[in-house]
């Protein structure tokens, strides 16, 4: 009776055990959340590759992400952070990462041993008959009397590998690696998502401001059109000129029309970015595109080697790579002997004399694989190829990573000299109006100049607008390339200011 009150006691408390939380060399196994990042462990960062460049230490520099006097609405950091809770890619990821560290726990048991428990009850009863003695006693019969007994079985059984020659660890270490690159799996999404985002908010504020910028245009057509028919009433003008100025009133509004459309689709493709319906209405705060760019101090060189240790695409591959290696081990460990250890403890309590109260064993057993049809050879050989297949992606995504660091640093250059040239571009076509407009009014120049200089300023203005928000989704770019683009969407990049107009 002792003996199974403290079976059942131990049985108790190993139920009302709670598993504690995985961790994955000291760390949280899972980000904190779809919106958090996962801490990536030293263990699991992609090793640096050679620099082939020194450059000297810059200070980190990161642009103003709202215009002075702000407006009411959301700003980039609301903006992202409301993309990261709200749309549905990083808490598939998340759910994901936290699914792989169970899995990784879950193999770890494989370390501690087994006990299992049953526990039976039955009750048994026999009916009065007549049983013969023998042959000898031919016609002599004995009469049993009727009678029933109960009993109650209980027994443990604890099994335990004690030694298998790498496949318990090649297992663990296989779930371990899975459940880093499902980690660094969520953080690629996070920042795939927050350039997503940047780059639909960067289009919506783009669009925004051409149509911001044809309203004057606009204007500035009305005005041009009343000047022509007052011209023409006091006989200083002819008809032509009035037409003309007319015309250029349509057009301007007509590409208002225009742009207040695409606005409208920049818009839902901004909310759905977010993971809002397309058709939700929000506001964007008055967000501005700086009015000073900057260069990266850094060389190609180095946001290549940067890239290669900070982007998480490239550490999930490095992590599915070395799961792959572990799955050779546990191929190969097939092929191997495997030391078992076995106990078995009992009682049976009953009615019936006689029956023995306890039993008990022990079992040491040693499990040797001979011949299975040459099946654990070629698993080794499927295991090794799919390593070295794992070590050819992982080559082939470094030259990617590399491609696509060189392509952005080149966008980015190329942006920065489109801002200064469509400043440029803008100064002198304001200038240009301001002359025409004076001697349209002088009565010494013609309406054509005049709407000349506003289509010419017209088009400065969208190109200086367009420039500067392609230059911010340039550095987004390159930022996201490098795997330098914070979760607040700040480029966390080297960068020097070159002043401002």
């Amino acid at each position: 009776m002792e003996q199974r009150k403290l079976a059942l006691a131990l049985l108790a408390t190993l139920a009302a055990c709670v598993p504690s939380v995985p961790h994955i060399d000291g760390g949280p196994a899972a980000p904190a959340s779809p919106a958090a990042l996962w801490p990536v462990p030293p263990k699991a960062q992609t090793p640096p590759a050679t620099a082939t460049t020194t450059d000297a230490p810059a200070a980190t520099a990161a642009l103003s992400d709202t215009a002075e006097g702000e407006g009411p609405g959301f700003d980039l950091a609301d903006v992202i952070d409301l993309a990261l809770r709200k749309n549905p890619t990083t808490r598939e990821s998340w759910l994901n990462a936290r699914a792989s560290a169970a899995m990784y726990a879950s193999g770890r048991g494989a370390l501690f041993p087994t006990l299992d428990a049953t526990v039976g009850a039955g009750r048994s009863s026999s009916a009065p008959g007549a049983v013969s003695l023998g042959p000898r006693d031919q016609g002599t019969r004995t009469n049993v009397a009727s009678g029933s007994r109960s009993q109650l079985t209980t027994s443990a059984t604890l099994s335990y590998l004690l030694l298998d020659l790498g496949g318990r660890s090649g297992s663990i270490e296989e779930a371990k690696q899975r459940a880093i690159a499902a980690d660094l799996t969520h953080n690629a999404t996070v920042h795939d998502l927050i350039l997503q985002v940047e780059s639909a908010l960067f289009s919506f504020l783009a669009t925004r401001a051409l149509r911001e910028a044809q309203i004057e245009a606009v204007q500035d057509a009305v005005a041009d059109s009343a000047a022509a028919g007052e011209r023409l009433r006091v006989g200083v003008a002819t008809l032509a000129d009035l037409l003309q100025a007319r015309t250029a009133l349509a057009q301007a509004r007509f590409q208002l029309a225009t742009l207040q459309g695409q606005e409208e689709t920049a818009h839902g493709d901004l909310a759905t970015a977010i993971g809002l319906p397309a058709n939700a209405r929000f506001e964007v705060g008055n967000i501005q595109a700086s009015d000073s760019v900057a260069r990266v101090t850094a060389s190609v060189d180095s946001l290549v080697n940067a890239a290669i240790v900070s982007r998480p695409e490239l550490a999930e591959i490095h992590a599915e790579a070395a799961s792959l290696a572990a799955a050779i081990r546990i191929a190969r460990s097939a092929g191997y002997p495997a030391l078992t250890l076995s106990s078995t403890a009992g009682t049976l309590q009953s009615t019936q004399a006689g029956v023995s109260p306890r039993n008990s064993s022990l079992f040491l057993g040693v499990q040797i694989p001979i011949f299975n049809g040459f099946s654990r050879q070629y698993d080794v050989r499927a295991a090794r190829d799919a390593y070295e297949a794992g070590l050819a992606r992982l080559s082939s995504t470094r030259q990617q990573v590399t491609a696509q660091v060189f392509a952005a640093y080149s966008a980015l250059t190329t942006a920065t000299e489109r801002v200064k040239s469509a400043r440029d571009l803008l100064t002198t076509a304001r200038q240009s109006v301001d002359v025409a407009s004076g001697r349209y009014r002088e009565g010494v120049g013609t309406i054509v100049d005049l709407l000349l200089t506003r289509s010419a300023l017209t088009t400065a203005r969208a190109e200086d607008i367009q420039a500067r928000w392609e230059w911010r989704t340039a550095l987004a770019q390159l930022a996201h390339d490098t795997g330098l683009l914070a979760t607040s969407g700040r480029a966390e990049l080297p960068l020097t200011a070159e002043g401002s107009r």
